[in-house]
């Protein structure tokens, strides 16, 4: 059977590859990279560590506050998941941005970008730390220092990015399932009881739902989504990107969404509308435990402490990968070090790129180490507030990059809704959220004062030093085009699918 013309040029994308420059091609379905962004999400900890803080704000509309920031998302993901049809690359938000807005503004969100998944990255390192060390304190009775467990973890997540991204999905699978399928059993016993007084749609009520403190909640239920965005970055790795990114993207944000709204729902139905709040605001930490030990029994709760572990094992590995290949993009790009921008000759990984993240995650935790820093207080809360904030400001940039890319790019077969409508109000949705961000990032990072509340301002650094980084090397001669690697439609015969 004859091949279209885009279909020939995505196999010369994957194929033509003299220099070790080009990912696996092929490697992943849907099901892989739903994986690798729900994993991203972490349900099982984002739950235990944001449910009761949006309960705290929002009350009893908690559960709405997931629906709000689901329906946002999918407005975006809609223009998103469109030009992922024209632009295919490991590059993700930097070429979006190169593409659509031009090449200084691609060079300003690389700098975003590094600075925010590299946040998000060594953050959750403190975080896993905390969580493995109690683990095996508590149900072990083995004393292991967190900075051990840290340290560790970063060799494993590291050998993990080095090899064959197959392997990671496989391992990223089954750790996903299994903490899923523990928030459906308690959701489904909740919902199965009837919780403390039957059910009931109180938590969509629009008098719970709008409330003076509802920003908040719904600043934490947008952080809980950080990552969805993840499935372009493998788009140069999948099976027929053009199809496979937009039905990943739908995908992930459908699951997740109704992960999130379904757990917070019997979460509410377990305590009660008229007590869920108080229940949050009272014990934060035991406030998912407590609710699954009744509903659930004991033995669940215990099988829940450690899925907890391997949840945010699942989500450093996906964080990793995504870093990686951003890293990967950028220097095959020329805008880092081109060494970068090589692969595994059998593996066909990011590896010196992977390799590279892996010292670096380890010397920003070892200068943490040194400075007596807190894992969870300072490592985790200050740099995944910093992640989450850069984030949400990459996002709402990829909106603006949709309709900037279709402007310049008419497209018959594009609709004014897909390429335009859609993509604005999702932006503006993330606008807002982005101010939500900036203004409550004292919740976000449990700074209140000192320093440490100027943490903001490292984005404005990030994005000058991409710019800079981007300039300086155009003017050494080099050729920086973060469109490199990219797949557009517009480049081909037809553009038939």
């Amino acid at each position: 059977m004859s091949q279209s013309p885009a279909e020939q040029t995505e196999d010369a994308v994957g194929t033509t590859d003299r220099h070790g420059t080009a990912l696996k091609k092929g490697s992943l379905g849907v099901p892989a990279i739903i994986f690798f962004v729900v994993a991203t999400a972490a349900p099982l900890a984002a739950v235990l560590g944001a449910g009761p803080v949006v309960f705290t704000f929002a009350g009893a509309g908690g559960p709405a506050m997931y629906v709000i920031a689901a329906l946002v998302l999918l407005l975006f993901a809609i223009g998103f998941a469109t030009m992922s049809r024209h632009v295919t690359s490991a590059g993700g938000f930097a070429a979006f941005a190169a593409k659509g807005l031009g090449r200084h503004t691609g060079y300003v969100f690389a700098g975003v970008a590094v600075l925010a998944y590299a946040g998000m990255l060594i953050g959750l390192f403190g975080q896993l730390a905390v969580f493995t060390a109690d683990l095996f304190s508590t149900v072990l009775g083995w004393p292991i220092p967190w900075q051990v467990i840290a340290f560790a973890g970063v060799v494993l997540i590291g050998l993990f990015g080095y090899l064959d991204i197959q392997l990671s999905a496989s391992v990223l699978g089954v750790l996903m399932i299994l903490e899923v399928l523990i928030l459906v059993v308690f959701d489904v016993a909740v919902f199965v009881s009837g919780g403390a007084a039957g059910l009931n749609l109180e938590a969509f009520a629009p008098a719970n739902v709008f409330t003076p403190q509802m920003g908040a909640g719904l600043l934490f239920a947008f952080a809980c989504f950080v990552g969805f965005e993840a499935t372009v970055i493998y788009g140069e790795e999948a099976k027929r990107p053009r199809i496979t990114i937009p039905r990943a993207t739908y995908g992930s944000i459908a699951v997740i969404g109704v992960i999130y709204t379904a757990t917070m729902w019997a979460l509410g139905l377990a305590y009660g509308s008229g007590n869920v709040q108080d229940a949050a605001t009272s014990d934060p930490v035991n406030f998912v435990f407590a609710a699954n030990t009744k509903y659930v029994g004991e033995w669940s709760t215990t099988i829940m402490h450690v899925l907890v572990v391997t949840s945010l094992i699942a989500v450093l590995l996906a964080f990793h990968n995504t870093l990686a290949r951003y890293l990967f993009s950028l220097g095959r790009a020329g805008f880092l070090p081109r060494a970068l921008g090589h692969t595994h000759h059998r593996f066909r990984s990011p590896n010196i790129a992977s390799i590279v993240l892996t010292i670096v995650t380890g010397v920003v935790l070892g200068v943490f180490v040194a400075a007596g820093a807190d894992p969870f207080a300072t490592i985790y809360l200050w740099l995944v507030g910093v992640g989450t904030l850069g984030v949400l400001l990459l996002q709402a940039a990829g909106a603006a990059s949709v309709v900037g890319f279709f402007v310049r790019h008419r497209d018959k077969r594009t609709s004014m809704w897909a390429s335009f409508i859609a993509p604005v109000l999702g932006g503006l949705g993330l606008v807002a959220a982005l101010v939500l961000a900036v203004v409550n990032f004292p919740l976000l990072t449990g700074v209140t004062e000192g320093p440490a509340t100027l943490l903001p301002v490292l984005m404005l650094i990030a994005a000058a030093t991409g710019l800079i980084i981007g300039a300086v090397r155009s003017r050494g001669g080099r050729d920086v085009d973060l469109s490199t690697g990219i797949i557009a439609l517009e480049d081909t015969a037809d553009g038939t699918e």
